[in-house]
């Protein structure tokens, strides 16, 4: 038995949890890192222990600094969320050590199936089926050359250590290997500390579809139908939904038996997920198992009425499952979109900064839920994962949970930094997701091929009004004055800049002069998040917000950000190919030149890595180094300047029959 739960994590899995052990009457302790400090989950808890600094080499990973809290504040038990330590079996095993319950599977079952090798080994013995691959402990690029000349193109190259998409490339030729090889190796050293990799034969065009399962410690195991996860980008899941579009009944119980199967197989107790990938033919094939709560569990939750929380809870405590396999039923239909702080219209560029607006329960109508880990004045920082919000949805039927993500999306907007807020409502209602016919490498070919659903929305001619117009409230009186016939405001979105006027009008009425056409707005008037206007009798209000001489505004399901520029532009805003910016906040992890190296357009020259996302920068003219201000491991600043560069080719070097002459 244990009465105080520390949670070692943070976000909104840190919050999910302390939400649940409190409804259940269990003490909870957070602990966080320096950029955490003011954190929502901080302030959720009943206790909070610092435990490092930012980087979460430095705080999170921390297994002495996390059991210390744990004596600290006389906590018994520990809830590991996901990601961070959550599969690390060390951790787990340190914890019973210490006295302290670990809510999640024995060391001994994380062990098996954390080793993505040995845990395909495992599977193939009890009979799961598995997608060819190489395992081997042979690690030299020559022998993984000739294994995937093999196995043939394309394949994935993937960090035995893995999960959550790190350490793990997609590679369709030879020539993309070595890079493949190395990206991978590297990343998965970085956030696992074992760089071995195996190889797997990708299934193209596959869908990714997991069952989750449970086990106590009595050897009871069921599963609870499956998520599909198939919407995704660079390997990371950006929707999920239960149950799958494709999958008959037939075909979730062959899944589910062979997910049972699989964790009997390593003396599994408490949640878990096995993960498939299942091929054009609707045949499925192992790909992992996450020992651990996944991102996506509040869409079983949804269907099945279960909280997964609280079953953790139970089981870890020692008892037996609540329910039997047949008592497990699947209502309606659940969607998940991640809310991640990064540009859809950039190549998903991860973002940091404040957040100026986020009040979700403006979207929590019935069969919506939202799960977060920010807050109004929430700093974003490079540290950790971009996404920052999960939205959830249950309907009567697949249709009826679309129409309900759209609206809670367009309820709930995130203001002050860039988010694929908008992206999700659009995919959820893309063709190929509402015809079922999304593929895990879709989103990314559509990067490739100027796929509309990837192109910013285009600002309507009513939208730059409605901004003039704010812009012309939020600077009070002065355009109001008598002695002030009309207000001039040139606004920039982007790349585009356009000059409006506003001026009272009769009756109260304020117009708008755009392109020599008069607008007559009533009843304008604007405080702090809110601009409300009436137009052609219809009163409309609009969550608005300004940050300096910026105004976020969230209308027509996008969230704009206008500026009134300066007459002068700085220097900055003026595109210098000489000098090279940081793309991003984040950590450099590799540096390609050096002083005096010349450079073509396009090459490759500094790795800058934010948010389990690398950002290469590259050189934008012909040049020679000039000089590297920065190093490996060093935290910059978006923005910051990396290398200069003296433009141009470089002068050919006379040769000697030619100086002779």
């Amino acid at each position: 038995m244990f009465n105080k739960i520390l949670i070692a994590n943070r976000g909104e899995i840190a919050c999910r949890v302390i939400r649940t052990a409190r409804d259940l009457g269990y003490q909870t302790v957070a602990v966080f890192s320096d950029a955490d400090r003011d954190a929502p989950h901080v302030q959720l808890a009943d206790e909070a222990v610092h435990i490092g600094a930012s980087p979460a080499a430095q705080s999170y990973l921390r297994v002495a600094a996390i059991l210390e809290a744990a004596r600290k504040t006389g906590a018994d038990a520990v809830h590991p969320g996901y990601g961070f330590l959550s599969e690390n079996a060390g951790f787990a095993q340190a914890c019973v050590d210490a006295g302290l319950v670990f809510i999640g599977p024995p060391a001994a079952a994380i062990e098996a199936m954390g080793d993505k090798a040995l845990a395909k080994r495992r599977m193939l013995d009890a009979g799961v089926p598995c997608a060819p691959g190489y395992l081997g402990q042979e690690q030299d690029n020559e022998t993984l050359l000739a294994q995937a000349e093999k196995l043939g193109y394309p394949l994935l190259v993937k960090a035995v250590a893995g999960g959550g998409g790190r350490g793990m490339r997609l590679v369709r030729s030879a020539a993309e290997l070595p890079q493949g090889l190395e990206g991978a190796r590297r990343e998965a050293l970085s956030a696992f500390g074992d760089g071995t990799l195996m190889l797997e034969r990708l299934i193209d065009h596959g869908r990714h579809i997991e069952i989750q399962v449970f086990a106590d410690a009595h050897g009871n195991a069921v599963y609870l139908g499956e998520r599909d996860c198939t919407a995704q980008r660079r390997r990371q899941k950006v929707i999920e939904e239960a149950p799958s579009p494709v999958v008959s009944p037939a075909m979730r119980q062959a899944m589910g038996q062979d997910a049972v199967a699989a964790a009997l197989a390593v003396g599994y107790q408490g949640a878990g997920t096995v993960e498939f990938i299942v091929d054009e033919n609707l045949k499925h094939y192992f790909l992992e198992m996450n020992t651990r709560l996944q991102v996506e569990h509040p869409v079983t939750e949804m269907v099945t009425g279960f909280d997964l929380v609280e079953w953790q809870l139970r089981v870890a405590s020692g008892e037996r499952l609540p329910v039997s396999q047949d008592q497990i039923q699947m209502t309606g239909h659940a969607i998940e979109a991640r809310l991640y702080v990064e540009d859809p219209y950039a190549a998903f560029a991860p973002q940091t900064g404040t957040v100026l607006w986020w009040q979700p329960e403006q979207a929590l109508h019935a069969g919506v839920r939202i799960d977060h880990g920010i807050r109004q004045g929430s700093v974003v920082s490079s540290f950790y994962d971009p996404m920052v919000a999960k939205v959830i949805v249950h309907g009567r039927d697949r249709n009826d949970a679309i129409r309900r993500m759209r609206a809670a999306l367009a309820h709930a907007p995130l203001l002050g930094l860039r988010n694929n807020g908008r992206f999700l409502s659009d995919l959820v209602d893309h063709p190929a997701f509402r015809e079922a016919k999304m593929t895990t490498t879709l989103i990314d070919q559509w990067l490739e091929t100027q796929e509309p659903l990837l192109q910013a929305p285009v600002a309507s001619d009513e939208v730059w009004r409605i901004a003039a117009l704010a812009f012309a409230v939020q600077h009070g009186s002065s355009w109001r004055a008598n002695s002030v016939a009309a207000f001039d405001v040139r606004l920039a979105l982007g790349d585009s800049t356009r000059s409006l006027r506003v001026q009272p009008g009769q009756g109260g009425e304020v117009v708008v002069t755009q392109g020599g056409t008069n607008h007559a707005y009533r009843g304008v008037a604007y405080q702090t998040g809110a601009l409300c206007y009436e137009i052609d009798g219809v009163l409309r209000r609009l969550i608005a917000v300004f940050e300096g001489n910026a105004l976020h505004l969230a209308i027509e399901e996008t969230c704009f950000v206008f500026t009134e520029p300066s007459a002068m532009p700085s220097a900055d805003a003026l595109k210098d190919a000489s000098r090279a910016r940081s793309p991003v906040a984040g950590r450099v992890t590799q540096i390609l030149v050096q002083v005096g190296d010349t450079v073509q357009d396009g090459q490759p020259m500094v790795c800058v890595e934010a948010m389990k996302m690398e950002m290469w920068l590259n050189a934008q003219a012909h040049g020679t180094v000039k000089a590297v201000h920065t190093q490996v491991g060093e935290q910059v600043e978006s923005g910051a300047l990396l290398a200069e560069l003296t433009l141009g080719e470089p002068a050919a070097t006379p040769t000697a029959s030619s100086s002779a002459t």
